[in-house]
């Protein structure tokens, strides 16, 4: 469930507020092949079956770009609603890829409100999402994003 925040005072008092967790969402290979063809990776851990089987993870992988892409979109935007006139994407701190998300497993996404500030005409707020494999020991990634947020 998405938390809600209605102003700048909302978000600088939730520092160290736990976001919960999304559902889950299934990495299938069109997803990664998709992709692999947005971003013209084309490595054949990604998109090659027949060859990833004898590679070092058994089957493809997700790229590690498309798991940080999921969490700062399509995970944030379903951990965090900022009520406000415009946001912006800020940038990201710390970015790491513990574990690969072979083609098949679910993820999700984990967040935290790590730090908030103020800022021109606004709030930045950095969230921790942690990307997490369905039965998997190790998180996919776990990044800190920067999001600014202005008020009216």
């Amino acid at each position: 469930m998405v938390s809600i925040y209605n102003n700048a005072d909302e978000v600088l008092a939730a520092v160290g507020t736990s976001l919960g967790v999304t559902e889950w969402l299934n990495i299938d290979q069109a997803r990664v092949t998709g992709f692999a063809e947005a971003t013209n990776d084309h490595q054949w851990i990604h998109v090659d079956a027949e060859r990833a089987k004898e590679g070092p993870f058994g089957a493809t992988i997700a790229h590690g770009y498309l798991t940080l892409a999921l969490a700062g979109s399509y995970f944030l935007s379903q951990l965090i609603d900022v009520r406000m006139r415009m946001g912006v994407n800020y940038g990201t701190d710390r970015v790491r890829f513990p574990a690969p998300v072979p083609v098949g497993a679910s993820i999700r996404g984990r967040g935290e409100i790590i730090k908030a500030e103020v800022v021109a005409g606004g709030v930045q707020a950095t969230v921790r999402v942690t990307v997490e494999i369905q039965g998997a020991e190790r998180p996919a990634c776990i990044v800190d994003t920067i999001s600014r947020y202005y008020f009216d």
